[in-house]
């Protein structure tokens, strides 16, 4: 690996990553999915709302979609397709009954804890590991390569919508 005096050249980084990241969503993908939440269908766009659930609490659709950063009408059809199976509740906010708080039901905290738990132990083991400064570069860098797929898919002539 050629390296410069305190990491490696900017493209084998950037090749080491682009053969990095495939393994990285493959090892994701074949954690185990809880027995109880095997039959629901579950895309990745859930996963990321259970875990704002999970690890902020109950809230709004609006919050939710601020937090997810996409229409709320995107997460009401997504809380719309959990919430007949049983697997979130909405409930009229006490200070507000117009609006409605959005929660994960009991009988479903569990399972979706255990399923987001093996993904949180990996990442809190690495965040462990580093110090303040390298834990803020990580996010910043994802957070930067997200926008930047975003960015270049807009350009392609031949993206494929999401």
């Amino acid at each position: 690996m050629s390296t410069q005096s305190d990491g490696p050249a900017v493209d084998e980084a950037v090749r080491t990553l682009l053969l990095l990241m495939p393994r990285l969503v493959g090892r994701a993908k074949r954690l185990p999915i809880p027995a109880a939440l095997r039959g629901l269908d579950l895309a990745p766009r859930h996963l990321a709302l259970l875990a704002h659930l999970e690890y902020d609490g109950p809230t709004s659709v609006n919050e939710l979609a601020a937090r997810l950063e996409v229409a709320p009408t995107t997460v009401s059809l997504m809380v719309s397709e959990l919430s007949g199976p049983g697997v979130l509740q909405r409930t009229a906010d006490p200070a507000d009954r117009r609006r409605r708080i959005i929660a994960i039901t009991p009988a479903y905290a569990a399972p979706i804890s255990e399923w987001l738990s093996a993904s949180a132990c990996a990442w809190e083991g690495v965040m462990r590991a580093l110090d303040p400064a390298a834990r803020a570069t990580v996010i910043t860098a994802l957070h930067a390569y997200e926008t930047a797929l975003e960015q270049a898919g807009a350009r392609h002539p031949n993206a494929q919508p999401r």
